[in-house]
């Protein structure tokens, strides 16, 4: 007795080891967690990520809540905004883990007053506002517009938008739960000020919101993708399969799959990010495909050779089990091959969806087979009507195969040759559908005030006390000066011009003394005087670092692609080391880790794709006992991604963190076609001795309907990823749902001609 017999004759038993193997499993469920932080997309040892929390332990942290206010009358200088500006900025500071509050209204304005003094004090005074006249409300707005620390930074050239500043300092432990607060906090804030001030629009966005946007863009596609995923996929093994007891059979095995994978991830601690988040419609699709083709071929047994059902179920697997194994194993490699990934995220999309296929695999040649002869199945016609299109589409290619094979041929190599069309563009504010608030915050906060991507810089004096050396501050001035000048910049924040100001008050407000102090001893006595009259949280710690030797320098720049970005920065440090290399600095920031990663994510990754491409081609010569078959499944393997990257390359251009391992994602998917076709065809050529045009029939007729259908699900399941709020999500599943159609007209079109081409010159059948 087989195995597959010892299975059937066993069937309730088999039944219940999978039940039991999924609730042991699945009960891992509960320790799955969504992530709240952005920073689990790099490792903890990268040297940007390093260097970023370097900056934030050295000043206050970089999380920061900002709160947009857009007076619907355009106008923020008006006594009711102000009042209300005002009264939000005071309320901004029980926001939980706050820490400082900036605003238009509390923003530390110095001037000389008459006895030759300096006053320091808010620029707008809540005692004051009720009696303020038109003529001071003007006054005030030119001097917000004039303020450096403020313009295109707190406050737009048109003074039509503001913007307060909360920055918190969130524990480094449980921040998966401390985000979540501070968000629902600043929330409900705002919708008690909308309320109160119907006048005015407030918009929420900043680092803070940025984290957030990453669990709910998870939480979003778990509630409506995975859903209308289940939905499609049942709706289209009803029509493709006809036949409910499959339907239900396949339903089970991808559900199992599915729990057992998730599951498995909760007791392996894997936090889910929007990345592996998709992992479940990955699985989904995988483990349909796995069992269409069984049951299409169970179902051939069973109405066109008439055997009884537990023949038929018993051939389906044996001519089934190597070629689903085999698409199983090399699928697993394609996705294993992610851990050469910089980032953990798709690290664990590749592992969970490996563990995915591999759990596929087992409950569909054991769980499958048990469940179709539970279910009641209706006694088969004599004949039920076969896939005509297919004998005809097989004919085609067969006749006119000289035709398909250079019209095939060109347009591979057309395709190909528009991939360098493509270039590295990533802009991870735009890593969110426009469905997202967070993403509509941050699109009108870029478009009417200021950005949300900073390069920061920790410029060192080198000695204690040195940044009241006036010529480090000359330098520092020179390189503020040089990055106000660049076309991507919107705003530097600069130590110099808090200190110009106060030169300038000293000398009863001359503008003519609106520039850096020449003596180390004003300097010294400048920052301290100004120090010492700032209200609690508004210090200056977030500009200089404890023992005053360094101070920071903050750059806000425009929404840039990643390989704007990196120019930017690799044009200042050209200029660091021309002009004040004493002073060199990394700069760094979120929007520098992801131009990084980006980057450095599509070159490791190039080295385990061609890692697992070797990997699988070795494993089909073995398999197949023919170099030359490894070589041509090879090719078939790699033309569909190549040609999918030449389509984006007119369609987008654009490819970032997704790009990067659509390879590997689409690598294991793809060699499914490729495996299943070149095993049937060589299963009729050795087995029942056909000519190759008529294994060439034969593979059509076999296995032809099995890829058509497995490609329908694959291609629906990543194009509906394609929905996805998760930008990164939503391309990977467009480009794998191209790779997947490129693929079928690779394996029907181009290979079928191929093959008969090789054997006629040369046989390739050892």
């Amino acid at each position: 007795m087989n195995n597959i017999e010892w299975i059937i004759k066993h069937r309730l038993v088999v039944i219940f080891l999978a039940v039991l193997f999924v609730g042991i499993t699945g009960s891992g469920l509960k320790f799955l967690e969504n992530t709240s932080d952005y920073r689990i997309y790099f490792d903890k040892n990268d040297p940007f990520l390093q260097a970023f929390e370097a900056l934030e332990d050295t000043y206050v942290g970089e999380d920061q809540v900002l709160l947009i206010i857009a007076p619907k009358n355009g106008h923020v200088f008006t006594k009711d905004v102000l009042t209300m500006i005002k009264q939000l900025t005071e309320a901004a500071w029980n926001i939980p883990y706050s820490i400082r509050v900036d605003s238009v209204t509390n923003f530390q304005y110095s001037r000389a007053d008459e006895e030759d003094s300096i006053i320091i004090e808010d620029l707008v005074l809540v005692d004051e506002l009720a009696t303020l006249s038109e003529k001071e409300l003007s006054t005030l707005r030119e001097i917000a517009l004039k303020e450096p620390l403020l313009l295109r930074k707190l406050i737009s050239p048109q003074a039509h938008v503001t913007g307060i500043q909360v920055t918190v300092l969130l524990p480094k432990i449980n921040s998966d739960k401390v985000i979540p607060e501070v968000v629902s906090y600043v929330r409900q804030l705002a919708k008690q000020m909308r309320s109160e001030h119907p006048n005015i629009n407030i918009y929420l966005t900043g680092s803070v919101f940025l984290n957030n946007a990453f669990p709910e863009a998870s939480q979003k596609d778990m509630k409506t993708l995975i859903p209308a995923m289940f939905g499609l996929i049942i709706i289209l093994l009803i029509v493709l399969l006809k036949k409910w007891p499959a339907t239900v059979s396949t339903v089970i095995v991808f559900l199992f799959s599915i729990v057992a994978t998730m599951g498995l991830a909760g007791w392996l601690g894997i936090k889910l990010s929007p990345a592996a988040a998709s992992v479940p419609l990955i699985i989904l699709t995988l483990a349909v495909a796995d069992s269409v083709h069984i049951l299409i071929s169970y179902h051939y047994f069973l109405n066109h050779a008439q055997l009884e059902r537990k023949a038929a179920i018993t051939e389906a697997i044996r001519v089934n089990l190597q070629p689903v194994f085999l698409t199983s194993f090399t699928t697993a490699i394609g996705f294993l091959s992610m851990n050469f990934s910089d980032s953990p995220p798709f690290r664990d999309l590749g592992n969970m969806t490996a563990m995915g296929v591999a759990t596929a695999f087992i409950l569909s040649v054991t769980l499958l087979p048990t469940l179709m002869m539970v279910f009641p199945e209706r006694k088969p016609k004599a004949k039920e009507s076969s896939q005509q299109w297919l004998s005809v589409l097989a004919e085609l290619v067969i006749q006119h195969r000289k035709a398909f094979l250079w019209g095939m041929s060109i347009a591979i190599l057309v395709l190909i040759a528009l991939i360098p069309r493509n270039e590295l563009d990533e802009q991870f504010s735009k890593y969110f559908d426009e469905s997202l608030a967070f993403r509509q915050a941050t699109d009108f906060t870029l478009k009417n005030l200021t950005g949300i991507d900073e390069i920061g810089y920790s410029l060192s004096a080198g000695e204690s006390d040195g940044i009241n050396n006036p010529e480090f501050l000359q330098q520092v001035e020179a390189f503020a000066n040089w990055y106000k000048q660049q076309p991507e910049v919107l705003h530097v924040n600069s130590i110099t011009d808090t200190l110009k100001r106060l030169n300038k008050n000293m000398h009863g407000d001359d503008e003519a003394w609106y520039r850096l102090p020449e003596e180390r001893t004003l300097v010294a006595q400048y920052l301290l005087f100004y120090e010492m009259s700032l209200p609690y949280g508004l210090d200056m710690n977030n500009r200089i670092n404890v023992d005053k030797s360094a101070t920071r320098l903050t750059v806000t720049i425009r929404d840039l692609s990643t390989k704007k970005r990196l120019a930017l920065e690799k044009r200042a440090q050209v200029w660091l080391h021309d002009n004040a290399p004493n002073m060199q600095s990394d700069g760094v920031g979120r929007t520098i880790m992801f131009a990084h990663i980006a980057k450095n994510n599509i070159m490791s990754m190039l080295n385990g794709t061609l890692l697992a491409m070797f990997l699988i081609s070795g494993i089909i010569i073995i398999v197949f006992r023919s170099l030359k078959i490894g070589i041509l499944s090879l090719f078939c393997n790699i033309f569909p991604a190549a040609m999918a990257f030449g389509i984006w390359g007119i369609v987008s251009g654009r490819i970032g963190m997704a790009a990067s391992v659509i390879v590997a994602v689409t690598l294991g998917i793809v060699v499914d076609d490729t495996i299943h076709f070149l095993s049937k065809y060589f299963r009729a050529r050795k087995e029942q001795q056909l000519t190759p045009e008529e294994a060439v029939r034969y593979t059509f007729s076999n296995v032809g309907m099995a890829l058509s259908v497995t490609s329908i699900i694959l291609f629906s399941g990543f194009l509906l990823l394609s929905f996805s709020t998760f930008q990164v999500n939503a391309t990977l599943g467009l480009l794998v749902a191209i790779t997947i159609v490129l693929a079928l007209a690779v394996d029907f079109l181009f290979l079928p001609p191929l093959l008969i081409e090789m054997e006629q010159r040369k046989s390739i059948i050892t």
